[in-house]
């Protein structure tokens, strides 16, 4: 019989890749920190804060037991990004040694400018199997069973293929790459970027100007991938561009709705209305990295100074277009 999934994270993502890996045909624990929250959707079968009106599937069980955990052979890490290292260091014990971690966050850790692979591998060990998933996917549509494709990532291609074909399901399609930090620099810089093309439609610039910008943040997140070892081709596909154009266009994307509220003149603190918008977070690691490495990331910039409140969003503005002409390669 095949071992478990389990899934750490009983918010909107964990659950719709909870109902996602039950629907491919595993048994899944979906475990949850909180023991009434748990007990609730075991009891209920709705996830009716995140996901109202999706029943959970029939093969999911949910707890909060980390003891429950240690059947899993492929674990889901589906917490936000700044969380990611005490929940998988409180948990680690009860995880089984050789348990393939699979990283759903997208972000760069505040504080030591670590991608979450790094920050697994401290946990588990450099050489335990880590794998990062990352693509244009919103939860409702995955717990819907909707279309979705999303790329896997491992740094060992031949577990990267047995992990993507494992969570693949009659509607998730799951490709797979050996491009880790490819990957996480497409999942963790789109945040950013969709949270500019949220500002340029709350502020009423237009559709022209958010195509612009798009395609100017896309540019400039080539250039770091290129810095840090990424390649073109893992950005140009679904964990990069697809993500980007998926969150830097649709409101159902928190970091983008952010965006759109800051653009309007909502402050920061008024702008994330108690949501997780991920890119706030993730915007000064980001620029931090691409200083090290002599990148320029002016739309980056842009976002992290109206984020922290030292700069307007039409002084930005203003910024962004005197900057000098250059030809577009550059």
């Amino acid at each position: 019989m095949n071992r478990p999934i389990a899934v750490v994270g009983g918010g909107a993502w964990g659950t719709a890749l909870a109902n996602a890996a039950a629907g491919a045909g595993h048994g899944v624990t979906l475990w949850l920190r909180d023991a009434e929250s748990a007990a609730r959707l075991e009891a209920t079968r709705e996830n009716a804060r995140y996901l109202p009106g999706v029943p959970l599937h029939a093969g999911i069980r949910a707890t909060a037991r980390a003891e429950a955990l240690g059947e899993a052979g492929i674990v889901l890490m589906v917490t936000p990004a700044q969380t990611l290292r005490p929940v998988l260091a409180e948990l680690d014990g009860a995880l089984d040694a050789g348990a393939a971690i699979v990283l759903c966050a997208k972000g760069i850790e505040r504080g030591t400018d670590a991608f979450m692979s790094a920050v697994a591998a401290e946990i588990r060990g450099a050489d335990a199997p880590i794998a990062v998933l990352s693509g244009p996917s919103f939860a409702a549509d995955v717990a819907r069973g909707l279309p979705t494709a999303v790329t896997l990532a491992a740094a060992d291609a031949a577990l990267a293929a047995r992990l993507a074909a494992a969570l693949s399901g009659p509607a998730l399609r799951v490709y797979h790459t050996d491009d880790v930090r490819g990957v996480e620099i497409g999942g963790a810089g789109k945040n950013v970027l969709a949270i500019a093309s949220g500002i340029v439609a709350g502020r009423g610039l237009g559709d022209s100007a958010r195509a612009a910008l798009i395609a100017r943040a896309f540019a400039e997140l080539m250039r770091f991938a290129r810095a840090y070892g990424g390649r073109p081709e893992t950005l140009m596909g679904l964990s990069g561009l697809g993500d980007l154009v998926l969150t830097a266009s649709s409101p159902q994307s928190r970091n983008f709705a952010f965006g759109q509220r800051l653009g309007a003149g909502a402050s920061p603190e008024a702008a994330a209305g108690g949501k997780l918008a991920e890119g706030a977070f993730t915007a000064a690691a980001l620029l931090d990295l691409a200083r090290a490495r002599h990148v320029e990331m002016p739309v980056a910039q842009a976002v992290a100074s109206i984020v922290a409140g030292t700069a307007s969003v039409d002084a930005v503005v203003a910024a962004l277009l005197a900057r000098p002409l250059k030809g577009e390669a550059e």
